[in-house]
Order: C-alpha cells, then sequence, then structure tokens
C-alpha cells in the first residue's frame, strides 16, 4: 500500500492558485510551496521532499542565518537559532571531522582572514617524520605536493640534497608561501635546509612562528638573506636555537644581500618590500610600503595601527584632501555611496531581509535615508532619480 501513497496524495492538475503540486482538487489542497514532488497536506511539514531545505522536518527555502537583521540598530546581529547548510538539511552542528565554514559545513579546509578583507586557506600538515609522512627522509617529488598551501607544519620540514632531483632554484619552498607556523618534532628539530644549491632565499614571508624547535640552515652556497633575519622573533622559548653556517656571504653577492629599506630591523627573507618580517612604516596585504591611502590613490584605506585597510566598498570616495573612511566596515564612511540605513552604508535598503521574527522592508527618501515601510503597505520600485547614475 505504501507504494501507492504517493500517487494518492498528490496530483499534478491542481487549482491554478497552487504552486506546483496538491493533494486534493480544491484551493486548499495546495502544497506548500517549499515542497518538491508532492505533499499529503498543506503545511511545510507534510513535503514529500524539499525543494530546498530540510530544517528538522520543515522544508525552508534557507536555514536560518548565523546573522539576523536588527531594525533597532540597523545591523545584522548574531542569531542564536543559528543553523549550518549540510548538504539539503540544517544542522545546529556539523557532523564529527566536518569543519563549519560561515554558513556550511565543508569536508575540505577550514579557511581564516588574513586581513579585514581576504581569506587565506588554513591547513595544519604533517612534517618530516611524522604522521603520513613518517617514514620520508627529506622533502622531494613524491611528498612535495603535500605541502602546498599549508600554514601551519606538526613535525620536521627538512631540505636535503638526495631530494631536490628534478627541482631547482625556489621552486621547493614556493610551494609554502603561506606557511605562518612551525611545531616541532620530538626530535627538536624544525627547519634543516643543507645543500641545496638552487635556493637563493628562504621565502618565508608569511611564517610568524616557530613553537618549539631548533633551525639548521648549512652549506647552501647560493643562500642569501638568511643573516638578516632575527630569529628570536619567531622563537616561543629560549631554549630553541640557530646553526646557520657555510652559506653565501654577503660580501660575495651582488646586491650585498641588504633589506628593502622598507624593512624594519628584524630583517628579510629575500629582495624586496613584500619579503620584510616586519614593516619600518606601513603595511598592506604583506607587503611594505610609505604610507596608506588616506586621501588619494585607486582605492582609499585607513590606519589600523602601522596596517593599511581598504575602506568599506559602500564608503563614497571623496576628494580635496578628505578621508573616505575612519575605520572598518559600512558604519565607519564619511559619505555613503549608495544609501543610508540607521548609521550604515548599504547597497540598497532591505528589501525582505530576514528579521529576528519577519521580513524588513524599508524605502529611501529623496536624501537616500531608509525607513520602514508601514506595515499594511506594498513596496513599490525605486525612482529613478533616486538611483545614481554609472557615472
Amino acid at each position: 500500500m505504501s507504494l501507492f501513497l504517493p500517487r494518492a496524495v498528490t496530483k499534478t492538475v491542481c487549482a491554478e492558485q497552487c504552486d506546483g503540486r496538491c493533494y486534493g482538487p480544491y484551493v486548499s489542497d495546495c502544497c506548500h510551496r517549499e515542497c518538491a514532488g508532492g505533499c499529503y497536506g498543506p503545511k511545510d511539514t507534510d513535503c514529500f521532499a524539499c525543494m530546498n531545505f530540510n530544517d528538522s522536518g520543515a522544508c525552508v527555502t534557507q536555514c536560518p542565518q548565523t546573522f539576523v537583521y536588527n531594525p533597532t540598530t540597523f545591523q545584522l546581529e548574531h542569531n542564536h537559532n543559528a543553523k549550518y547548510t549540510y548538504g539539503a538539511f540544517c544542522v545546529k552542528k556539523c557532523p564529527r571531522k566536518v569543519l563549519s565554514v560561515k554558513s556550511a559545513c565543508s569536508d575540505s579546509v577550514i579557511v581564516f582572514p588574513s586581513s579585514l578583507h581576504k581569506l587565506l586557506v588554513l591547513a595544519a600538515c604533517d612534517g618530516i617524520g611524522t604522521g603520513s609522512l613518517v617514514s620520508a627522509q627529506t622533502v622531494d617529488s613524491s611528498n612535495i605536493d603535500k605541502f602546498v598551501n599549508c600554514t601551519k607544519i606538526n613535525g620536521n620540514l627538512i631540505f636535503l640534497v638526495t631530494g631536490i632531483h628534478g627541482y631547482n632554484k625556489l621552486c621547493l619552498l614556493k610551494l609554502i608561501p603561506t606557511l605562518s607556523h612551525f611545531c616541532s618534532h620530538p626530535s627538536g628539530l624544525s627547519l634543516l635546509i643543507l645543500k641545496q644549491q638552487g635556493i637563493t632565499s628562504l621565502q618565508f614571508q608569511s611564517l610568524k612562528q616557530i613553537s618549539a624547535g631548533n633551525i639548521y640552515i648549512t652549506d647552501n652556497s647560493n643562500l642569501c638573506y638568511y643573516h638578516t633575519v632575527n630569529w628570536t622573533s619567531l622563537f616561543s622559548t629560549p631554549s630553541q636555537k640557530t646553526v646557520i653556517h657555510r652559506n653565501k656571504r654577503a660580501e660575495n653577492s651582488a646586491d650585498g644581500m641588504v633589506c628593502n629599506e622598507l624593512c624594519s630591523s628584524d630583517g628579510c627573507w629575500g629582495p624586496g618590500p613584500d619579503q620584510c618580517l616586519s614593516c619600518k612604516r606601513f603595511i598592506r596585504g604583506r607587503t611594505c610600503i610609505d604610507s596608506c591611502n588616506l586621501y588619494d590613490g585607486e582605492f582609499r584605506e585607513f590606519a589600523n595601527g602601522s596596517v593599511c585597510v581598504e575602506c568599506d566598498p559602500q564608503c563614497e570616495k571623496m576628494e580635496e584632501n578628505m578621508i573616505t573612511c575612519y575605520g572598518p566596515g559600512p558604519d565607519h564612511c564619511t559619505k555613503c555611496f549608495h544609501f543610508k540605513d540607521g548609521p550604515n552604508c548599504v547597497e540598497k535598503c532591505p528589501d525582505g531581509l530576514q528579521g529576528a521574527n519577519s521580513f524588513i522592508f524599508k524605502y529611501a527618501d529623496e536624501d537616500r535615508e531608509c525607513h520602514p515601510c508601514h506595515p499594511n503597505s506594498t513596496l513599490l520600485p525605486i525612482p529613478s532619480s533616486f538611483l545614481r547614475s554609472s557615472n
């Protein structure tokens, strides 16, 4: 009998007011608009399957969002009832070994902010002699791909002359440009670079910490800039040490192995302002610079300490020696590029934005400020005279 249940309770010929399917001939017999494949009742919990997502048995357009609009503060605020999307389901917590990224459960890697506007892939990798590389002696052609996009290495990172067949110059170290953290193997070693004649600079521009273990860099006849690095600024314990000798001498280098003038006294990993351990003045992304674009430039910034941060896209670029923004986010603009909702600059006024208990609708006045629509009103299109031209 259950094999014939769907045919008995769902129809394709329905009242014209129905969106799709129904379970009877009358207007009151329409399936909920979030149902897929039919239903046995009018509610969103009576669906055979969901058009979008299943939230604890109810079919919904989207899972409860991480943030909801608060009409009092004019801001999106954290929603304590938020859920993650996991396939076609809404879940309060992602399954074990599955990571939560923004509002979804992901089987891939974590992401973390490298600045206020960019994201980097975060991947913790096994080092030589640990985990999946427990029998490996060095980084070589059989395992080098395991280090692509690593930002943290649990164990040793070893480059021996026996492992460089098929590679030259900087290709070994350029595979790990985002590496930021070393965790030592119990052997007490974090980094060993031995007899690598093709390496001219270390290029560890993202390295911020060596939590344990020692550094051995020896017999690399073409390696430069190693002597400028303030290794103790990267160490976590006073017992850590470096053994660095028989590499290329500064007096034998064409440029004298001098760091860029924008680098601080902490040294550098190689030539150029993007290879500094830290900056003398300001930094944008990974590059040291003289000053931020406060008053001019293609894009405008504000200075967060010594870090240059781009103004929110909703800020209008100002001229005549006026700053465009004085902090992060759309609530720190000198002037809005489109509309203003409370203290925030927005691309458009809320038009059906999810609130805590209902959807929020607002309209824009002649000053481009957003105001709540009357509960019984119908939102009309914004007059073209209110819209900013492409020029």
